[in-house]
């Protein structure tokens, strides 16, 4: 019999797909609604182990749709709603920065306007769980410091700038109309089916390949990783668990620069080849720097822990090369 029944928007891409296999194997009694777009970012092949599954319902559609938001609220009794879908690549909006306002800033109020519709004679029992980003919160200096759920807001680029909007509507719509809202803000994620744009898949794809690896400014940016498994874990917890109109940031405790994270790479993914140790340090090439590059990010998810009891579990060296052994397969397999 089914208990509730969730949508979970983006569901088809990287984070998206391990949520949905992440509830899918954990909660029998759930229906899952998966609605993405269907960007070069994701993929049906991420969901391949829970399709056949006849509780989870794959929609390819637009958040932005309003008439196909509201009838999937209404055709599925939708209770939950766990909001993954955004543009996310901060270099595609520098370049494109209206695409990034239209999916991440109005998508998310087309979702807000069908919960609040939907659910507004009866908001017991409903959740809207909105998925942002540590980026936020703008920048850290080297030396110390890190980003609580109290940090002031101070977004830097296109992207981080449409987060920034989709969190304080979110906000928004919790006072003002009693949405049952929870936000949670997360820091870099890594693991399986990450979309080959991003740091660590582009460049174990570009080891294999033989392709220069291009570090930006002096490799000295600092970012804190977290295990995409222990994200889809921390936002069970906290839907489920989190009071109405609260926020929670979840991090990984894995901060490393930018030039490090590639060195280990390179060490991981020439011994997984069998290269010669060093083999591949010639590959690392230094660019002139990104627009807005904010130096430093680090999370401090003590309240998630100390509130709702969750904590990292991935060791960060297991979780690398677990990842970059997925990644150089998937590379030979497009070679």
């Amino acid at each position: 019999m089914i208990q509730r029944n969730i949508l979970i928007t983006g569901g088809a891409g990287f984070i998206g797909s391990h949520v949905v296999e992440h509830f899918a194997r954990n909660y029998p009694d759930y229906r899952i609604v998966v609605l993405d777009k269907m960007t070069y970012a994701a993929s049906l092949d991420n969901l391949a182990a829970v399709l056949h599954d006849e509780r989870v319902i794959f929609v390819e559609g637009d958040i932005c749709d309003g008439m196909l938001v509201e009838s999937l609220f209404n055709k599925y009794r939708i209770d939950g709603v766990i909001h993954l879908a955004a543009e996310s690549h901060v270099d595609r909006s520098i370049s494109a920065p209206m695409v990034f306002a239209e999916n991440n800033i109005i998508g998310t109020i087309t979702l807000l306007e069908a919960a609040r519709k939907a659910w507004r004679d009866n908001y017991h029992g409903k959740r809207f769980h909105h998925i942002s980003t540590d980026e936020v919160y703008g920048a850290l200096p080297l030396d110390g410091g890190m980003f609580t759920e109290e940090s002031r807001y101070e977004p830097h680029s296109p992207y981080s700038a449409s987060k920034a909007a989709s969190d304080h509507f979110v906000r928004a719509y919790h006072d003002t109309y009693g949405v049952p809202t929870v936000i949670t803000n997360c820091s870099n994620n890594y693991g399986e089916r990450q979309y080959p744009e991003k740091l660590i898949p582009l460049f174990v794809s570009n080891i294999v390949e033989r392709k220069p690896l291009p570090v930006y400014g002096s490799g000295l940016n600092v970012r804190d990783w977290l295990y995409v498994g222990d994200h889809a874990r921390a936002i069970d917890t906290v839907f489920h668990n989190a009071k109405d109109g609260s926020t929670y940031n979840i991090g990984g405790n894995n901060e490393i620069s930018n030039i490090e994270l590639v060195r280990q790479l390179i060490a991981i993914t020439d011994e997984e080849l069998g290269n010669a140790k060093g083999f591949s340090d010639s590959l690392i090439t230094y660019v002139e720097d990104r627009a807005g590059h904010d130096l430093r990010y680090a999370i401090d998810s003590s309240k998630l822990q100390r509130e709702l009891g969750w904590q990292p579990m991935m060791p960060f060296d297991k979780g690398l090369r677990q990842t970059v052994r997925w990644q150089i397969r998937q590379a030979k397999k497009r070679g």
